[in-house]
Order: structure tokens, then C-alpha cells, then sequence
């Protein structure tokens, strides 16, 4: 996956650049390599959802939230989440760590259900893919294996590795502690169904922890969802975590704000704190769905808060 950078040649002053003839499908390839130890690292963007701000924080005062988006020269009203998803290689697996949002017409997302054209672009063939893992499966983690014609490249043995409790959550979901716009809740419990009667027979269900493939272990979190889970990489003395939807942007600043979409936002909170002291402490690279493209960074105290701090790119 990681891919050669060619050093462009010198020109004479005041000569442009030749241009291509051929234009690009997009400006900016939506992937960044990484690697962990022996095991290589691709994340890439299922595109971005805009969704309203008060889904960051619903449990905070207005004007804090509108106070925490002014120093981040956001928006007040919407902005654009990202949706980054993880390819890992590890053992002679190819491993899709969520899957992205798909395709929904009903709710008007055409920048996102990006995830099958910029794995292509990357030149990764969806009959590769050996095994899934799934944070949890809010259609923007499952709904790219929903798209027409993309269960018919898998490979038939495909492995979808998801919490037992995160399945048993979804056959009679509770909405009643979220804070959705109109309309996610019948689409998220549509979606979830449909994936289940779908790939319910490929399903690998673990309790706690389940090791996927040398150095990649799934571990069931809970409290985004009761099996949301998070998975961490580990190789040659090196880690990385890949946290769903444990962390969003505003979970730095503001650990104990709780977003529209946990279904118990109490206990999420309570593992966001628990999962960036650990990561502040080991200082492994976190990678999470919702942070901005590409994602990778550390995690520092900050006082009672903490901080992120993106990694150098290094390519």
C-alpha cells in the first residue's frame, strides 16, 4: 500500500509545469499510509457528512458549544464530519476496519459513500479483502457493503468480526438516550437489519476481545453502543488504535459533552476518558472515524482535558 513519492524534476525559472491532459477524478487522493511495525496501515475517507452542531454536545450550553466552535473556526449551525475508515495488512489478511457509509437516497449525503471508488483508486480489489472488522454498525460503519454490486466482488469467505452484544443490540435497538436529527433513527435501525439478513451468516461474534490476525485485536468498548468497539494494531514495539466512534473532535477539549448519537452517552464518555488516558500514556497513535482526514495523531493531558496532536507527515 505504501507507494513510491517521486521527486519532481528541477525547471528553468518562469517555465510552468506541463500539465496532464488527463484530468483527475478528484484533486486529492483521500488516502494516507502508515505503518505499524510489520503491519501496513491505509486510511481512507468515505467522503464527509454534515450533520448539525448541536449533535457534538447536547448536553452542553449553547453558548459553550457555540463558544468551542468559534475557536475552532467551524461553523455554528452545521459542518462537515469526516468518515475515515481502515485497511490493515497483517498475516497474510487484508482487513476492512468499517465500511463506510454507502448510499442512502433518502437522506441527501452525496459527498460520502465514497468508500468502493477510493478503494479502487488506491488499488485495492474488494475480492481481497479476506476479513471485516466493525466497530459497530451504525449504517456509516456498514451501509458500504450495501451498495449494489459490491457483495457480488467479495471474496465468499469473507469473515465479518463484530461484538455478540452489538448484534443483539440491533435485532430490538433503543433510541430513547439519543439525540438524532428526524430520520436517523428509522434509517440507522433500517440499515442495521438489512445488514443482518444480508451477511448475518458470515458473522465472526466475539465477547470481549478477539484477535484478528497477528497484532490486530478487537476489544468491545460499549457505550457509543453496547458493542461498539475499538481496534488496536501492534507490531515491533509500535501501536496504533483505531476508536470509532469512541472520540469525535470535540472529545479532546471536552471529554464528558455527549454526542446525538450514543445510545449511552454517560457511559461513552466515561470510556472516551478511559481510552485518551491510556493512549496519552502510551503514546500509540490514535486514528478515529470522525476526526478530520487523515486522522492520525497522539493524545497529551492537558490538564483536567487532553489534546490532540497530529503526527508529521513523513512521505
Amino acid at each position: 500500500m505504501n507507494q513510491m513519492i517521486r521527486t519532481p524534476q528541477k525547471t528553468k525559472a518562469n517555465t510552468p509545469l506541463p500539465r496532464s491532459k488527463a484530468k483527475p477524478d478528484e484533486l486529492v487522493p483521500s488516502r494516507y499510509a502508515v505503518r505499524v511495525g510489520d503491519i501496513d496501515v491505509l486510511v481512507v475517507s468515505d467522503g464527509v457528512l454534515p450533520l448539525p452542531t448541536k449533535m457534538l454536545a447536547h448536553n452542553a450550553a449553547p453558548a459553550d458549544r457555540a463558544a468551542w466552535l468559534d475557536d475552532m473556526f467551524l461553523p455554528q449551525d452545521a459542518f462537515d464530519w469526516a468518515l475515515n475508515v481502515v485497511v490493515v495488512r497483517s498475516g497474510g489478511k487484508t482487513i476492512l476496519i468499517d465500511a463506510g457509509l454507502g448510499f442512502d437516497p433518502d437522506l441527501h449525503l452525496p459527498r460520502a459513500g465514497q468508500l468502493a471508488k477510493r478503494l479502487a483508486a488506491a488499488g485495492i480489489d474488494l475480492g481481497s479483502v479476506t476479513d471485516v472488522v466493525l466497530t459497530h454498525m451504525h449504517m456509516d460503519h456498514v451501509g458500504g457493503l450495501l451498495v449494489e454490486g459490491v457483495k457480488e466482488q467479495l471474496h465468499p469467505d469473507l469473515r465479518i468480526h463484530v461484538a455478540a452484544a452489538e448484534v443483539k443490540f440491533w435485532e430490538s435497538p433503543d433510541f430513547s438516550h439519543t439525540a438524532m436529527p428526524q430520520g436517523f433513527p428509522d434509517a440507522l435501525r433500517a440499515t442495521a437489519k438489512r445488514f443482518m439478513d444480508e451477511y448475518r451468516s458470515q458473522f465472526q461474534l466475539f465477547d470481549e476481545t478477539h484477535e484478528v490476525a497477528p497484532g490486530v485485536v478487537a476489544y468491545r468498548t460499549g457505550g457509543h453502543t453496547p458493542g461498539h468497539s475499538v481496534v488496536r494494531l501492534a507490531s515491533g514495539g509500535e501501536a496504533l488504535t483505531f476508536a470509532g466512534d469512541a472520540v469525535f473532535a470535540v472529545g479532546f477539549d471536552q471529554p464528558d459533552w455527549h454526542n446525538g448519537f450514543e445510545h449511552d452517552p454517560e457511559e461513552a464518555a466515561r470510556v472516551r476518558i478511559r481510552l485518551l488516558r491510556e493512549l496519552a500514556e502510551t503514546g500509540e497513535m490514535l486514528v478515529a472515524t470522525h476526526l478530520p482526514f487523515p486522522s492520525v495523531g497522539r493524545v497529551a493531558v492537558d490538564g483536567d482535558a487532553f489534546r490532540w496532536v497530529p503526527v508529521f507527515w513523513d512521505y
